[in-house]
């Protein structure tokens, strides 16, 4: 398998690339606007071809690069099947792989930053992945306090879904403003100072209210761009601003 995590400092965005060697079949994973003809230097200096782009949510931070990345190379573009999103190719759900290649990811359904919210979950090589989107973040979480957002959702998500996981699986999240990079499984169990280490519903559910974060700068164009798979008339010089941290 080949893997590289690709930053968007504006954003503060992790991209993923999984390529199959055997097929030179690629995906991105949550890919941004800005960084597209970035992303797509870069599948073609590994050789690979993009076969699709795969989102776990409908980001508010930024614009998915997933409509041009879709007009520069024929890709599929997957988006969370709930969405009913007319301009997916893919609906992604629990009951179905998405399969690349080789590669197999198994959706995973985490409600509670967005009410549609997928992770993605990658067995490869012995080494179990899962990609989290804004669930799980290093050391915190997604906030819950817009899109149909629940803090009781999203308690449950992470409680049923993914920490379940075993203790060695990787974690990458969407998103991390400390220039970290990967989390494990134990780790977030064991120390995220807002669900790890036994908080109870009731102990997240009064964290999640208190965190009085600012309205994301980027919202009113990037959630309508999204919901779109990412077409704005918008260019992308004219939507900055630094996301919250959340």
């Amino acid at each position: 398998m080949i893997f590289r995590q690709l930053f968007e400092p504006e954003s503060s965005t992790y991209t993923y690339l999984l390529g199959c060697q055997e097929s030179g079949k690629c995906a991105l994973v949550d890919p941004v606007l800005e960084a597209a003809e970035r992303d797509l230097a870069l599948v073609h200096e590994l050789g690979l071809r993009l076969e699709l782009t795969l989102e776990t949510h409908i980001h508010a931070d930024h614009v998915s690069s997933a409509s041009r990345l879709r007009s520069l190379t024929g890709c599929k573009v997957a988006y969370p099947a709930m969405e009913g999103l007319a301009c997916a190719d893919i609906g992604i759900t629990e009951e179905e792989p998405v399969v690349v290649g080789s590669l197999s990811l198994r959706p995973l359904f985490t409600p509670g930053h967005t009410d549609t919210h997928h992770c993605l979950l990658l067995e490869k090589g012995g080494q179990a992945r899962i990609f989290t989107g804004d669930a799980l973040l290093i050391d915190g979480c997604g906030r819950t306090d817009f899109q149909n957002g629940s803090a009781e959702a999203l308690y449950q998500s992470i409680h049923a879904k993914i920490f379940p996981l075993p203790e060695d699986t990787l974690v990458y999240p969407a998103h991390d403003y400390q220039h970290r990079h990967v989390s494990t499984i134990a780790q977030e169990r064991e120390r995220n100072p807002r669900l790890g280490g036994g908080k109870t519903l009731p102990e997240f559910v009064k964290i999640m209210a208190e965190l009085n974060l600012p309205y994301p700068k980027k919202i009113d164009v990037a959630v309508p761009a999204n919901l779109q798979c990412g077409e704005s008339l918008v260019h992308a010089a004219d939507i900055g601003g630094k996301a919250p941290q959340g």
